[in-house]
């Protein structure tokens, strides 16, 4: 009897052991996942507005609110993946101008840093401006840009420019890509999930159109003819901009 309790304890020690190495640990929401960001910008396309709202473990409601700019003429924004050190959520923020200089022509990059600092009942909220790089692309009063990122790259261009350029997130430095013969201005950058970027080439009715595709880590993957683009599980591409 004694053998047969000590096999069967064995049995159900097994038993626990191989269910706690198969189970995961559920990693936390991070501090902010029951919060909001929304933008909105003035007719003019020159200034951006940001509200925070939503809810925390005990309270709801708008917790902080601010602007960006001015800007010559906002071409693009988009957000970084965030970063989270205990109670603090930090993001950048990259906003495209399209219409800087004297000429209001130049394209600028500006980086803004956005800090939560999440509590019980409140989210403290900081946007300060990091830094500003001009690009080598051509802007204008009616310029459009298109933009996307991955872990270690953004990447920017107008329509009216022949080629994009890709910004390192390590180290900021700007690197002129793509560009066709003859030449064809930037139509869309979109991405994937997994961090490829494309970079599509062409106008709208147009007689030729390329494209060219980034890997998650920056270097070149594909080249070639046609108005390829790539979709991701957030936002829709809408087709009728690209060169069919």
């Amino acid at each position: 009897m004694f053998r047969i309790f000590r096999r069967e304890y064995a049995l159900l020690a097994l038993a626990v052991l191989i269910a706690g190495t198969g189970a995961r640990a559920v990693a936390a929401p991070p501090p902010d996942s029951t919060l909001y960001t929304n933008y909105t910008v003035d007719t003019k396309l020159q200034n951006a507005t940001w509200v925070v709202c939503g809810s925390t473990a005990a309270t709801e409601g708008c917790y902080a609110s601010g602007s960006l700019g001015p800007f010559g003429r906002i071409g693009a924004m988009l957000e970084s993946p965030i970063v989270i050190n205990g109670s603090t959520v930090t993001r950048q923020i990259y906003v495209i101008d399209v219409a800087t200089g004297s000429a209001r022509n130049g394209v600028s990059l500006f980086v803004y840093m956005k800090k939560d600092v999440v509590s019980a009942s409140d989210d403290t909220v900081t946007v300060t401006l990091e830094r500003t790089i001009p690009l080598p692309l051509v802007g204008g009063s009616t310029a459009s840009a298109s933009m996307a990122a991955n872990s270690s790259h953004l990447y920017v261009g107008t329509k009216e420019s022949t080629q994009a350029v890709t910004i390192s997130k390590y180290n900021w430095a700007v690197t002129a890509v793509g560009g066709f013969t003859p030449s064809l201005p930037v139509a869309a950058i979109t991405a994937d999930n997994y961090g490829y970027v494309t970079v599509t080439f062409g106008a709208p009715g147009g007689q030729s159109s390329g494209f060219y595709v980034f890997g998650p880590k920056g270097g070149a993957q594909e080249d070639g003819g046609g108005a390829e683009f790539m979709l991701n599980s957030l936002n829709a591409v809408i087709p009728a901009p690209l060169p069919f």
